[in-house]
């Protein structure tokens, strides 16, 4: 059991259907923790964004979770209006929902109490050590493809319908706050 990743992701990871699928994004979540400077206790209060200025009070933890309930509403609300026209698969948005921010854990450093970018995330940003992580778990290539697609590096590949949803349930949580960053 992953403990670590399972209290992060208190009901979360229960949506996901396929055991082994789930297993491998928990494993993943631990290795990104066993890895990180950051504790689950940082996450629960560190900024989303290494952009934040002090007036943002949104934590990572508060962001992802919004963005995976976000994906799931949308990918069941596709589902139920769009039916068989462009389906879903509920377990590949809910993971890599889940796992898409993943690789931000090797990104950070905490200074002075506060996070911070590292000399990691100077050279590779997020999605590209998120698909490293999941892939060192086992997790699939669709899942895989939503961790490397849903930052604007995706802006230069097809994404899936799921990579879609995940890259915009991110963004609309992202992107308003924008002026609030500068």
């Amino acid at each position: 059991m992953k403990k670590k990743a399972y209290k992060l992701w208190k009901e979360e990871l229960e949506w996901i259907n396929d055991d082994s699928l789930r297993e491998q994004v928990a494993a993943t979540w631990e290795l990104a923790l066993s890895k990180s400077v950051l504790t689950p206790e940082d996450l629960e209060t560190i900024p989303f964004t290494l952009l934040a200025g002090p007036d943002l009070k949104v934590s990572f933890m508060a962001h992802k979770r919004l963005v995976v309930h976000l994906a799931k509403l949308c990918g069941e609300k596709m589902n139920e209006f769009l039916k068989n026209e462009l389906p879903v698969n509920m377990d590949v948005v809910i993971a890599g929902a889940i796992l898409a921010d993943v690789g931000k854990l090797l990104e950070y450093e905490m200074k002075d109490g506060k996070s911070v970018q590292g000399k990691y995330g100077k050279y590779l940003r997020h999605p590209f050590s998120g698909v490293s992580l999941a892939e060192q778990c086992g997790v699939p290539a669709e899942v895989c493809h939503i961790i490397a697609a849903h930052a604007g590096e995706g802006d230069m590949i097809k994404r899936t319908t799921e990579a879609f949803i995940v890259h915009h349930a991110d963004f609309m949580t992202f992107e308003p706050f924008r002026d609030r960053l500068k």
